[in-house]
Parts: structure tokens; C-alpha cells; sequence
């Protein structure tokens, strides 16, 4: 299985940008999926954006398209979540997540994810 350690988080001010890493370990199936999710105070967990580790694909929320950017690194076996043009609305824990067999339709559903990491928080300042 895999685990998951994000890192990267901190404190921006509006227009900056931030840039974290989710470093996993274990074993990493081809039809595994790799998302990145936020909870703000008070708020249930959102989607923010997902690749899938064979091919590549992502799928982002449109509150970050544009300014978001998912990527990996198959090798080092770390996914990455660029954040740019950052607003204070983005403050929130940031969590990465994987799972299994996962289909393009179903990347920002997190029932679908079963390993999850510790988060790590971000901060925007306006």
C-alpha cells in the first residue's frame, strides 16, 4: 500500500504563489491516482485537482483552473500541486490522496481514495 507525506505549506500573500509536494512510498500500481484535496475552517473537503500515475491524465476543480497545476514525477514517486495567482479563499489544509483503479470520471470523487496524508496547511494574506 501506499503512504503518502506532503510538505510545502506556508504562508503567502495574494498573487504569490506556493508550490507542494506529496512524497509516496510503497508499492505504486499503473491504475493508481494521485489527488490533492483542501478543507478550510469550517468547510467540508474539496477537490482540487488529480493525475493519474500511467499516462498522466489530470482533472482540476474549476476554482483552480488556470492557476493550479498538478504534475509528477514517476521516478522519484512525487506528485506536485503548483499553486499560482493564490487567493485568500485557498487557505486550507491541503491533503493528498491516492487510489486504486481510477478512472478519469472518478478522480475528484475522495470515496474513491483509501490513502490519505497527514495535510499541510496553507495560508493566504490579502
Amino acid at each position: 500500500q501506499v503512504q503518502l507525506v506532503e510538505s510545502g505549506g506556508g504562508l503567502a500573500q495574494a498573487g504569490a504563489s506556493l508550490r507542494l509536494s506529496c512524497a509516496a512510498s510503497g508499492r505504486t500500481h499503473s491504475d493508481l491516482a494521485v489527488a490533492w484535496f483542501r478543507q478550510a475552517p469550517g468547510k467540508e473537503r474539496e477537490f482540487v485537482a488529480a493525475i493519474k500515475w500511467s499516462g498522466g491524465s489530470t482533472r482540476y476543480a474549476d476554482s483552480v483552473k488556470g492557476r493550479f497545476t498538478v504534475s509528477k514525477d514517476t521516478f522519484k514517486k512525487m506528485v506536485y500541486l503548483q499553486m499560482n495567482s493564490l487567493k485568500p479563499e485557498d487557505t486550507a489544509v491541503y491533503y493528498c490522496a491516492a487510489g486504486a483503479r481510477m478512472i478519469w470520471s472518478t478522480l475528484d470523487d475522495q470515496s474513491r481514495y483509501d490513502t490519505w496524508g497527514q495535510g499541510t496547511q496553507v495560508t493566504v494574506s490579502s
